[in-house]
């Protein structure tokens, strides 16, 4: 990529996190536009968009373990909520069968009969011995309940340790795609740099499509649509960020998710997901708002504008803009 194609940090927090599968795809596109070389310079192009391909694979695998690590973080701190609520239950039932426990000793300290014949109200002592059944009774049934409370627990802690493995597991995963891609993308950025002067220029200038379209008479599809329409042409210019989805940088569906997110709708993080989020409709009657992703695996994705064009974040270096709506295959446009 050229000097002022610098590769952002892409971080590794939460503001951060969900990169999208589209990594770069756009770049390919881009890439066609270039001079003819010689054919160092055809096989150069040839591995960028090799590297660009693989580095999108990775940032699938990226956003799916990164999806995982949010989901089991929370199922997790759920569990531990439960364990702690089991406990305190548990407690409190040992307390009070501590209670019973202890007055059934204190009253059973003399046989039943000499107790009869020496009490000074043989009916207080009736009484007595009435309630103490009573309390038996109740003391067998919460004796039974806290061996329920006590196998909830352990079943808790039990799926608490699962989740909190399979979390582990999940961060190693995020951490090990990360640097996959961010390694296929540096090796890119050197091919592009050590590409000579003037393809490097024609790839610069096909990265810097500043043409705003007319879209006069593009009609989107609902109130929420245009609400998104209209963030996501606010975003226009504003560079493209690996892993991040707004306000002040993108990747390709983190503009998308956005955008939406703007008209009060969510979307999904990944591309992927987006895919199937909506109701799909026909390229041939796609609407301002509209989802359309790219590619069979669908790993890159814009949003119809109308006129036949989208508005995307392509890949590091090149901003937020507007393409052609057909700039690669299209795999499906939907509605959400």
């Amino acid at each position: 990529m050229g000097s002022h194609r610098r590769l952002v940090p892409s971080g590794f927090d939460r503001g951060a996190r969900g990169a999208t599968l589209c990594v770069l795809t756009a770049a390919a596109a881009a890439l066609g536009v270039l001079p003819a070389g010689a054919a160092p310079q055809d096989d150069t192009r040839a591995e960028v968009d090799r590297l660009y391909e693989e580095a999108e694979h990775a940032t699938e695998s990226y956003n799916k373990a990164d999806e995982r690590t949010d989901t089991l973080r929370d199922e997790v701190d759920r569990a531990q909520d439960r364990m702690a609520r089991h406990q305190d239950r548990i407690n409190t039932m040992r307390d009070a069968l501590g209670s019973l426990a202890g007055a059934q000793y204190r009253s059973g300290g003399l046989d039943p009969s000499l107790a009869l014949m020496f009490s000074d109200d043989p009916d207080e002592y009736l009484d007595k011995a009435a309630v103490l059944d009573r309390i038996s009774s109740r003391q067998a049934g919460e004796l039974k309940e806290l061996q329920g409370a006590m196998r909830d627990l352990s079943q808790e802690r039990e799926e608490a340790t699962r989740k909190l493995g399979e979390l582990d597991r999940s961060r190693k995963a995020v951490a090990r795609h990360k640097r996959t891609v961010e390694q296929k993308l540096s090796k890119a950025r050197q091919l592009l740099n050590a590409m000579p002067g003037a393809d490097r220029a024609a790839y610069d200038r096909a990265s810097r499509s500043g043409r705003v379209p007319d879209l006069t008479g593009a009609v989107p599809s609902s109130g929420r649509a245009a609400a998104a329409v209209a963030a996501a042409r606010s975003a226009v210019g504003r560079p493209y960020v690996w892993g991040a989805n707004g306000p002040s940088g993108f990747d390709c569906s983190g503009l998308t998710q956005w955008s939406y997110a703007q008209a009060g709708v969510g979307l999904p993080r990944t591309s992927q997901a987006q895919a199937n989020t909506g109701r799909p409709v026909p390229l041939s009657q796609a609407q301002p708002g509209d989802i359309v992703t790219y590619r069979g695996d669908a790993s890159h994705v814009g949003m119809y504008v109308g006129n036949g064009q989208v508005i995307h974040a392509p890949y590091p270096g090149a901003p937020v803009r507007y393409d052609p709506v057909g700039m690669m295959p299209v795999n499906t446009v939907t509605r959400p």
